[in-house]
């Protein structure tokens, strides 16, 4: 089983060294690093791979608007090389919100947008020069100045609408998937897995305690805040099985913002999004994601409390195996 582990924004700089040296002397299979709007995701990426040995380092995710895409070949170009060929690339599209207020952009044509990303990103790191001629970028005379560790870097794609899904199977090494409800993602797995296969990941947000109530009201807020800020999230969710739930939650935050939007988050939601609970309740939910077919579960790390008592709980539930 390959479990992954990814040290995100309610972490700071420091927890997410300390936990990453941690995760080094475990079997872990790869260490995943976010970026939001706090830590820039390359920086993270090459402070990671100088704490840990053998586990793979992840972005989850580099979004396709931040940077153009000579921008991310060199980036991941420069980890591969400080990690000694150990980087997954993760590109995704991020969303309206922070595309166009946060960074300045036009959230236009994604699809075409990933497609192009990705042929011109594989192009550079082959070490060729790369004349491209797009729709959306034309580039010319463009050849990275340092010869890449690999002239192949993995590159899995985040996705949630079908369109992303069908091109993260078409063009992608691997998936990856993030609050989609066990059903449908055990249906989709199977469709897709039977026409081509790639590597299939979930990052699920998990939080273990001694105390189940705790861990259960600590990852009801996560849920809770995605539901809220995430419009894709919030529509994809309520299309899927989760429609009043979804359209309540969104209700209370636009009158009182995050106060008591975790109560609405149902028993069912939380069963099917997410793993919470003591460490023998987490393991027996982690097996029902393997069950479906996902091959590599990124455990998002949601501390409780003292993070380095509430990673130490983590890790020897998930993963001192």
């Amino acid at each position: 089983m390959r479990i992954a582990c990814s040290l995100g924004s309610l972490l700071s700089i420091e927890e997410v060294l300390k936990c990453s040296e941690i995760i080094s002397k475990t079997n872990t299979d790869t260490v995943w690093v976010p970026e939001t709007w706090g830590m820039e995701n390359f920086s993270m990426l090459g402070a990671v791979s100088a704490k840990t040995k053998k586990q793979k380092i992840g972005s989850s995710i580099i979004n396709i608007y931040s940077r153009s895409p000579s921008t991310i070949a060199m980036g991941a170009s420069t980890v591969d090389t400080l990690s000694n060929g150990r980087l997954v690339l993760g590109l995704g599209t991020s969303s309206l919100p922070i595309v166009e207020s946060f960074h300045g952009n036009k959230f236009e044509k994604p699809l075409q947008r990933m497609k192009e990303y990705v042929e011109i990103i594989r192009l550079a790191l082959s070490g060729k020069q790369v004349n491209y001629d797009g729709q959306i970028f034309k580039l010319n005379n463009f050849t990275l100045l340092i010869k890449p560790q690999r002239k192949e870097i993995p590159i899995y794609l985040a996705a949630i609408n079908k369109k992303m899904v069908d091109l993260a199977w078409e063009i992608g090494n691997g998936v990856i998937f993030y609050l989609r409800p066990l059903n449908e993602m055990k249906q989709t797995i199977s469709k897709m897995q039977s026409k081509k296969k790639i590597d299939v990941t979930c990052q699920i947000i998990t939080c273990v305690s001694e105390n189940s109530e705790e861990a259960i009201l600590r990852t009801k807020k996560t849920v809770a805040f995605y539901i809220s800020v995430g419009d894709i999230y919030r529509k994809f969710l309520s299309d899927n099985g989760f429609q009043k739930e979804t359209s309540e939650i969104y209700d209370e935050f636009k009158k009182s913002g995050f106060k008591s939007t975790h109560n609405l988050v149902t028993d069912s939601m939380l069963q099917s999004l997410a793993i919470s609970g003591t460490s023998e309740e987490c393991k027996k939910q982690l097996k029902n994601f393997i069950d479906i077919g996902i091959e590599q579960p990124i455990l998002q790390f949601n501390p409780i409390g003292s993070t380095m008592n509430s990673f130490e709980l983590f890790k020897k539930t998930f993963l001192d195996q």
